[in-house]
């Protein structure tokens, strides 16, 4: 059964539920391994408000430690981070690794620039008076830099920028090209992220065309929820599976201490 890595608590002021409820929620669901993964603080604080403080800190390992308590071995918890790949955040990031003993660090790109165009806020401003083309281009651009950059263990959400529908017109593979040579160059697990089903795209992260070029450069991949209530965390596991294996995945990842191995690609019995 694959594992659940990006899930969300309360510190990130836009997730709610207590640790036994996703633990428990993870159970229910079958996932082989459930891991914590919430918004990373960033420098200069308060950088938006969708995250947690450096404050937080200690109250996000004691809510992973109570979550361990509350699995009690029926269920490995892992501990992540979801990390912004803004620019220069090299340092930070390192800092931020070395501040618990972490089991994956996952990137994600959010903001170019100083819009972070997933926020709902701006669809009838900002996004209705872009050019989706050049938005794109910015945006794949941005994620190989990520991917480039080594410092993360699983890069998020890869095409995130479709969120709220708008994409260019054409054949996409002309963003998604370049960004597959260079997550395959980097080495890094992508996730099949099931939140976008339930977004205005309506389709998972990334894209079923993304996700055969993906399989094809031997790109690993672990399933993801994104969940932000405990209600969340087992939507769509074997939707998502089926899905990976259609476009010929017959592999997931498990992470521990930042080291991942394969794990068979199997829905629920």
């Amino acid at each position: 059964m694959p594992a659940n890595y990006h899930t969300h608590t309360p510190l990130c002021r836009h997730a709610e539920g207590e640790p036994a409820a996703y633990v428990d929620a993870a159970i229910a669901a079958g996932w082989s391994e459930y891991g914590v993964s919430d918004h990373a603080p960033h420098r200069p604080e308060p950088y938006d408000d969708w995250r947690m403080l450096e404050a937080d800190l200690p109250a996000y390992f004691e809510w992973i430690e109570h979550a361990r308590a509350h699995a009690s071995g029926r269920i490995p918890i892992r501990a992540g981070l979801e990390c912004d790949w803004l620019e220069a955040c090299g340092d930070w990031v390192a800092e931020l690794a070395s501040r618990y003993s972490w089991d994956y660090l996952i990137g994600s790109v959010h903001y170019l620039g100083d819009w972070d165009f997933d926020n709902p806020k701006w669809v009838g401003s900002v996004w209705a008076h872009s050019d989706v083309e050049d938005v794109w281009t910015r945006y794949w651009a941005t994620y190989a830099r990520m991917a480039e950059s080594g410092l993360f263990d699983i890069l998020g959400h890869p095409d995130l920028i479709k969120k709220f529908g708008y994409r260019p017109d054409g054949d996409l593979s002309r963003f998604y090209e370049p960004a597959i040579d260079a997550i395959a160059a980097s080495g890094c697990t992508i996730e099949l992220n099931t939140a976008g089903w339930h977004k205005p795209c309506e389709e998972a992260y990334p894209s079923p065309e993304f996700l055969e070029l993906a399989c094809s450069a031997g790109i690993p991949i672990v399933i993801s929820t994104d969940a932000h209530r405990p209600s969340e965390v087992g939507r769509d596991k074997d939707r998502a599976t089926e899905l990976l294996k259609s476009v010929g995945y017959q592999q997931t990842q498990l992470f521990e201490g930042r080291k991942r191995k394969a794990e068979a690609l199997q829905a629920s019995p």
